[in-house]
């Protein structure tokens, strides 16, 4: 569907298809070498693309991630320019395609939605629904084309609507969008009438939007050219950067040295420049059908800015207490390169112990990769203090077959990340001789996915040996290595059944009676929003069989820790966390059981 379409000259020449493949050939072999020479030919080529039509959604969307990746590594102001410009004309470039009645489908893949001039569909939640409506209202609808499962909305809509249940509960085809804009009034007010019905409902946000979330309603937004991702631009803190040497490569970081190094300085933004960020993730995020929990939650008033350097700005965001993990802090942070979003960070931590997740847009994944990746963790060890990483299997390739093909695996691998799994990391040693003695050897797909079997982690304060080491002694475990808060969670259910049958108010309030044993502890103090906290750690503590042997100081420690996940900003909650060895003891033994 056509967007918002800025004044751009009028495209007037058109290249047969396999012409212009040629071309864009050309471009992507001289998009990552920044001699003179070689920035005058994609100047050059630039030139000739600004004038050429595309007949197919394929070299368009071509056409497209090359000139994004040249807007955040330009060799040269002119190709900088040249590259903004021929993207404000991809809404007219959509809009003719559409009117030739190409085939667009390839338009809607996740890994390249969001381009100007197209939609997106899909259930979004409560939440960005609730969002697009206070920011994007005109650029919104519902899709009833893909609406498949009627029953849903005869759970909710009575409430709503006088008399529904005489067609709901007992006729069949039920034309649900009729009611709906016979109540609303008109097609345009069908999706802020209905979000307004679940606002006005008694119930709290979270219930609302389960509630919501449940119809599985599809909702179609028209990004502006500013929301999508061809033109969405961050202000720059710093000059852009030009790129005129080679991108840093994998081998050239050394991660222990990236993250022993002094941290960036971060600035706090204001409460107003925190949701203007805010704002733009999420619209980065739901233009490619994701949503990141911290930044569909997050807290302006937790918002931290620094540039890392190269023209890399990143946003750090915090979530606001009453919306945080149980146990966990959570940290997100959003990538911009030299103000077009490149990717983002998720950093999930307990004590020491960082579970990182990061992902780099598809188009940008040949630009420093590894350089971003360590720059992003030298934030958060100083920011949280944490010297322990750990990534998710499904990111090196485990039921993730993108991962296998990119060889995420020997990605983290070489940057000194190890398997927690003694079986894998015996394969590995296996795998990095044969690597080292045959000048040939690949690693098959089907052994990368046994490699990915099981999580890695990188520890900064663990010293690092030799192959040879690792070999003869075995004594690669680390503390975190069998540790999943899930386990937490799993034993927590478990004490629950046994001793109380499964009512949970139960448990939880002779929890938290039992806890408020601890001297200085006055359940009046503590308000509804950080009595479910308190109520968190206390179902988690009946599992600590020496609560009652541990020291004064020890439970006034505990009592801080757990104050600050309720009130302070969460870095703050985990340094406290990292002082208070025997809670770290018990949580350790608990999640990896």
């Amino acid at each position: 569907m056509a967007g918002e379409t800025p004044a751009v000259p009028v495209v007037n020449m058109t290249l047969p298809t396999n012409r212009l493949n040629r071309l864009l050939d050309q471009l992507d072999a001289l998009k990552s070498r920044f001699g003179a020479r070689e920035s005058r030919s994609v100047e050059q080529l630039l030139s000739q693309m600004d004038r050429q039509r595309v007949n197919d959604a394929e070299t368009l969307i071509r056409l497209h991630e090359l000139l994004l990746f040249l807007s955040a590594y330009p060799p040269s102001a002119r190709v900088r320019s040249l590259s903004e410009s021929i993207l404000k004309s991809f809404a007219k470039r959509v809009a003719a395609l559409h009117a030739a009645d190409a085939d667009l489908t390839a338009l809607e893949s996740p890994e390249v939605s969001g381009i100007d001039g197209t939609s997106v569909t899909d259930t979004f939640s409560y939440y960005i629904v609730r969002w697009l409506l206070s920011r994007h209202a005109s650029q919104i609808r519902f899709d009833w084309d893909w609406f498949d499962d009627e029953n849903r909305l005869a759970e909710a809509w009575p409430r709503f609507m006088p008399l529904l249940e005489e067609d709901a509960f007992v006729e069949a085809n039920v034309p649900y969008p009729n009611w709906l804009r016979a109540a609303s009034g008109s097609r345009r007010r069908d999706l802020p009438w209905l979000l307004q019905q679940f606002e006005r409902l008694q119930l709290a946000d979270k219930e609302k939007a389960e509630l919501y979330n449940a119809q599985k309603l599809y909702v179609t937004w028209t990004p502006r050219f500013r929301e999508s991702r061809t033109g969405m631009r961050v202000p720059l803190t710093k000059r852009v950067f030009y790129h005129r040497e080679r991108l840093i490569q994998r081998r050239d970081v050394s991660l222990k040295q990236e993250l022993e190094n002094p941290p960036p300085t971060l600035q706090q933004l204001s409460p107003k420049q925190g949701e203007t960020i805010l704002d733009m993730t999420r619209a980065a995020s739901t233009v490619r059908y994701r949503e990141l929990y911290g930044f569909t939650h997050g807290d302006p008033r937790r918002v931290f800015q620094t540039n890392i350097g190269r023209g890399v700005d990143v946003f750090v965001v915090g979530v606001p207490p009453g919306l945080r993990l149980p146990l966990r802090a959570y940290h997100a942070a959003m990538i911009f390169k030299n103000g077009v979003a490149v990717g983002y960070f998720e950093g999930i931590s307990l004590f020491e112990r960082m579970e990182s997740g990061f992902n780099l847009y598809y188009t940008f994944r040949e630009g420093e990769t590894a350089w971003l990746y360590a720059r992003i963790l030298n934030i958060f060890r100083h920011l949280c203090g944490v010297t322990a990483f750990a990534i998710d299997p499904y990111q090196i390739g485990f039921e993730n077959e993108e991962g296998i093909e990119s060889g995420a695996f020997w990605f983290y691998r070489k940057l000194g990340f190890r398997p927690t799994s003694p079986k894998v990391m015996k394969l590995v040693l296996n795998e990095e001789k044969k690597l080292g003695s045959e000048s040939n050897y690949r690693t098959t797909a089907s052994k990368l996915r046994k490699l990915a079997a099981g999580p890695m982690i990188f520890e900064l304060d663990k010293p690092e040996r030799s192959l040879s080491d690792h070999s003869r002694r075995g004594d690669w475990a680390g503390d975190w290595d069998r540790f999943q808060v899930r386990n937490i969670g799993l034993a927590v259910q478990r004490h629950m059944a046994a001793k109380y049958g499964g009512d949970g108010q139960r448990f939880r309030s002779a929890a938290v009676k039992e806890l408020a044993r601890v001297p200085g502890l006055n359940q009046s103090d503590w308000r509804e929003g950080r009595l479910a906290v308190l109520s968190d750690f206390a179902v988690t503590l009946t599992l600590v069989k020496d609560l009652s042997e541990w020291s004064d100081s020890e439970k006034q420690a505990l009592l801080k820790i757990i104050r600050a996940k309720a009130t302070s900003d969460e870095s703050s909650y985990l340094k406290l966390m990292q002082k208070h060895s025997r809670l770290r003891r018990a949580m350790i033994k608990l999640g990896s059981q």
